[in-house]
Order: structure tokens, then C-alpha cells, then sequence
């Protein structure tokens, strides 16, 4: 297929770099170009503007950090919307708010253009190895038509409805969870080092318990090791998940206590200048709540 791929930075490398492999032709556009010029090489075309990227496409992907970099490269004049065919399809693969994919939703409908949200979940890692889980939602004939641009991005894939918000929805609670996860493991480990026991020691039995998730056993591995640099996934984009979880949570009269706790230990970190550290960091601060200081 003709494929247009916006957003090239840790994950979208990975996921463009796949659809390469699988054969597809692609057209790609990152905000700095010295990003795609290594898959210009590799046999994409580089693109000048998300509209050129997206001209003659059968499909575009997004992938970007959130929700205003989507809507500069959708909206703009030199936008994907503007360049993208009647009938051809957006895949949305970015973590954004359900607010702004029900607008993707309407724009796209209203220039008789199909939309497709498929967010995954993974680290760049598994970006590149093709081992994400592709989280996808859209009309039927849609999702067909694009579904094996997303099988040549992951290792499973999940249709989760015909409304596209699901998907964002999905996405959302997921991420909750594993910040949820990483914030328990971080305060394990704290309580677990204030009593003596070592991380390694409480880390092998938790890879007993968890290591059937690929998920949680890297999470787990991240905090013992404390291997918070360079982070697969910063600080700042766990605030930005958090807020965005509250938001949804607050529209549909949600109580969550729980992801209101994670949005504030981010939000703390953030202010204190390390929101470059990897999200999985949660654990460092619980143990630094604990008074503990590196490793022992």
C-alpha cells in the first residue's frame, strides 16, 4: 500500500521502519528532518509537510507525543487533512485526550475521509522489534482496509469497536494501570529496602509473580536496576497520560483517586526538574519518600 507515516521519533522510527519491511510504500514527515533522512536511505520518500507526506496515500499514520503537535500537523494549512484523498484513512497511533480524536472523528467524516485511532502500547524497543499491541477502533470497512498496515506494526492486534474513541479510551486505561503498577512496584521496593531485603532478592520473586507479563516484568527489572536513563518514556508524557486519563475520568463523572495520586507524584517530579527521567522514575521517588538514597 501507499502509506504516509507523520511523526518519526522514538516509536514512530520503529513502526515506520516495519512498514518498510513489510513492503509498503512510504511517505514520510518529521518536524525535523534530520530524523527521516536515515529512512530516506532506507527507501522512503521524505516528505516537506504532513500534506505532502499524506498526498496519494492510501492511509497516513500520526504518531506524536500529544494533543497539540496532532493538531498542528492535522489542522494546519500544510496539514495531513488538507492533503489526504477522499476515501483514504488517518490511523491515529498517538496517546491523546478522547476529546480531541471525537474532533479528528468529525474533520475527517466532514472532508469524506476515513479515521482509524490505533494507539499501541510497548516501549521503543518493542517498536522496533514489531512487538507491540495495536489497539485499534474505527468503522469496519475501515479497520479492514488498513488492518494489515497494523498487523506489520505489532505482534497482536485488537479491535475494540466502531466508534474510534474506544480505542482511545482503551489506550488510556491501560496506561493508568501501568503507572498504577510501577507506582506499587516503587513503593515494594522501598518498603522491602527499609526492612533489610534487597532488591534483587524481592525482584526475583516478583518476576515469579509477574513475569508472565511482559509489561510488568520490565517495570520490574527498571526499578531494581534503578535504569531510569534514557527513558523509554518520560516523566512529563506520564503527567500528560495521567491528565489526559482525569480529563476523560471528569467528563464522564469517574471518580479515580488513584490516577489523581499519579498525576500529582508526576507533576511533583516534573517540577522538580526531572521530567526526562523514564516514567517507570515513580519508583525513585518512593524510594527517596522513604529516605533511601541509590541502591543497596
Amino acid at each position: 500500500m501507499k502509506v504516509g507515516f507523520i511523526g518519526l521519533g522514538a516509536m514512530g522510527q520503529g513502526m515506520a521502519k516495519n512498514l518498510l519491511a513489510a513492503g509498503h510504500e512510504l511517505s514520510i514527515y518529521n518536524r525535523t528532518k534530520e530524523k527521516a533522512e536515515a529512512l530516506g536511505a532506507a527507501g522512503a520518500r521524505v516528505a516537506e509537510t504532513p500534506a505532502e507526506a499524506a498526498r496519494g496515500a492510501e492511509a497516513v499514520f500520526s504518531m506524536l507525543a500529544e494533543d497539540s503537535a496532532v493538531e498542528k500537523v492535522v489542522f494546519a494549512e500544510n496539514g495531513l487533512l488538507a492533503g489526504l484523498a477522499r476515501g483514504a484513512v488517518h490511523i491515529s497511533s498517538s496517546t491523546i485526550s478522547v476529546a480531541l480524536s471525537e474532533r479528528l472523528v468529525a474533520a475527517h467524516a466532514a472532508a469524506g475521509q476515513g479515521y482509524v485511532a490505533a494507539p499501541v502500547f510497548g516501549r521503543p524497543e518493542a517498536a522496533a522489534a514489531k512487538q507491540l499491541w495495536v489497539v485499534a477502533a474505527g468503522p469496519r470497512a475501515e479497520v479492514d482496509r488498513v488492518r494489515p498496515l497494523l498487523e506489520a506494526i505489532g505482534r497482536g492486534l485488537r479491535v475494540v469497536g466502531e466508534e474510534p474513541t474506544a480505542a482511545n479510551v482503551v489506550k488510556l486505561a491501560g496506561n493508568f494501570v501501568i503507572a498504577s503498577s510501577i507506582e506499587a512496584f516503587g513503593e515494594a521496593y522501598a518498603f522491602a529496602r527499609k526492612q533489610g531485603v534487597s532488591p534483587p532478592d524481592l525482584q526475583a520473586v516478583l518476576m515469579e509473580l509477574f513475569g508472565g507479563s511482559a509489561v510488568l516484568a520490565r517495570y520490574v527489572e527498571l526499578i531494581a536496576s534503578e535504569a531510569y536513563e534514557p527513558a523509554g518514556f518520560k516523566v512529563e508524557l506520564g503527567l500528560k497520560d495521567m491528565r489526559l486519563v482525569l480529563a476523560a475520568a471528569d467528563a464522564s463523572t469517574t471518580p479515580m483517586p488513584l490516577a489523581s495520586l499519579l498525576r500529582d507524584n508526576y507533576l511533583a517530579a516534573t517540577a522538580q526538574g526531572r521530567g526526562d527521567l523514564d516514567w517507570s522514575a515513580l519508583g525513585l521517588f518512593a524510594a527517596e519518600r522513604a529516605g533511601l538514597r541509590g541502591r543497596r
